[in-house]
């Protein structure tokens, strides 16, 4: 057999292991956390792993972005009111021995709601730093090692509604999420301005995508209530998305998708249960549901799926199922329970535990949000509700 096939599907086997074994059904035991406040309690994880507070001290921290520089940087939406106190954070002076950043910086403050940024290098070599705000897409130059933006006149490149119905009501959806795809086009996710209702604006539940410099832009994908989570992976853009709330307590699913150009998700006329595409009578239209796309995978109802990435191995080359880990950030009632966990899945297959103990005994102990995987045996992920940044390993 050629060497470097044997060596491909030594890779493909090994992943299988680590997925479908480390990150499957197995039993999970706790893991005590120590904060720096002096605060302890139990997350549970697979045997053979460990969990350690990477970065304290922050507020709603979001969603991660690597810098052409190899820096890690961070978005903080402070907290759960539309306020413009928000902050995108470099976290710098990795150790990975101890599993800590040294540093957190604060690179831009005083920002309206910072849920995403991304990176990206132009075709003249430029490198180039995105922020999603509620009401506004921004651009601007980044040179390698800063930790003060040198430019200091952003682009604008979309604007967005930013009011709604107070949270009391299932909307004012604040994020905003951007990913690049590996043809150089853009695409941001804009949220409902209700729990479920006929939008007024047209890039309300949806997705919109651009070229870099913000020019011709258009619809991608429509109907998703919210979908906070997006990543371009392979040959799709992945999107979670969260289902309305006012249609009990163990439906409407929290859904994962791999999108597709010109696709409707059916909000708020359709929506997902056990992972079939269902009419809300609610809501009734001529066409129905007929052409709406089923999830790729779904989640127990209000669990509020928001960031994942792939853990496969082989990059680039998938195969059939690839494995994915999911942040499901709990619902606000938790007397519901669903969610706060991190959970593995492959489509078709039933979804597994990762990391639980984020609600115990109706006390909260974090919500996890974005998940970045750091290489194949390791990851960190955001908490928004402590503040917190974890670094999840495999021992030795």
């Amino acid at each position: 057999m050629n060497t470097d096939i044997s060596k491909l599907l030594l890779a493909c086997c090994l992943t299988v292991l680590l997925v479908g074994s480390a990150f499957g059904q197995a039993k999970l035991v706790p893991n005590k956390i120590t904060l720096k406040s002096g605060k302890t309690f139990n997350l549970n994880l697979p045997p053979g792993y460990e969990i350690i507070p990477a970065a304290e001290g922050l507020k709603r921290v979001r969603f991660f972005a690597k810098a052409p520089d190899g820096r890690i940087f961070v978005t903080d939406m402070r907290d759960l009111t539309d306020n413009k106190k928000g902050i995108v954070y470099i976290l710098d002076g990795w150790d990975a021995k101890k599993g800590k950043f040294s540093k957190v910086v604060p690179y831009i403050t005083d920002l309206k709601n910072p849920n995403s940024c991304q990176f990206y290098k132009d075709e003249n070599g430029q490198d180039w730093f995105y922020l999603a705000e509620t009401d506004k897409l921004t651009r601007r130059k980044f040179m390698l090692g800063e930790t003060k933006p040198t430019d200091t006149k952003p682009e604008v490149l979309a604007t967005f509604p930013d009011y709604g119905l107070s949270y009391k009501y299932g909307g004012w959806h604040l994020t905003r999420t951007i990913a690049f795809s590996p043809d150089r086009k853009l695409y941001v996710s804009v949220g409902s301005s209700c729990n479920a209702c006929i939008e007024k604006e047209r890039i309300r539940a949806s997705i919109i995508v651009m070229n870099p410099d913000g020019s011709e832009q258009r619809e991608f994908a429509r109907g998703l209530r919210n979908a906070v989570g997006l990543k371009w992976i392979g040959n799709f853009l992945w999107a979670s998305g969260q289902g309305s709330d006012h249609l009990g307590l163990q439906k409407p699913d929290e859904t994962f998708y791999a999108l597709k150009d010109g696709t409707d998700h059916g909000w708020p006329y359709c929506y997902s249960a056990s992972g079939k595409v269902i009419a809300d009578t609610q809501f009734p239209r001529r066409e129905g549901c007929k052409n709406v796309a089923a999830p790729y995978a779904y989640f127990p109802a209000h669990g509020s799926a928001l960031g994942f990435d792939l853990f496969d191995e082989a990059d680039g080359l998938f195969g059939a199922n690839p494995a994915f880990l999911m942040a499901l950030h709990g619902s606000t009632n938790k007397t519901v329970g669903h969610g706060y966990k991190i959970v593995s899945f492959r489509k078709g297959e039933k979804v597994q535990d990762l990391i639980t103990g984020f609600l115990n005994k109706g006390t909260v102990n974090g919500r996890p949000c974005d998940i970045m995987k750091l290489d194949a045996n390791s990851f960190l992920f955001t908490d928004d509700n402590k503040g917190i940044i974890y670094y999840v390993r495999k021992k030795g």
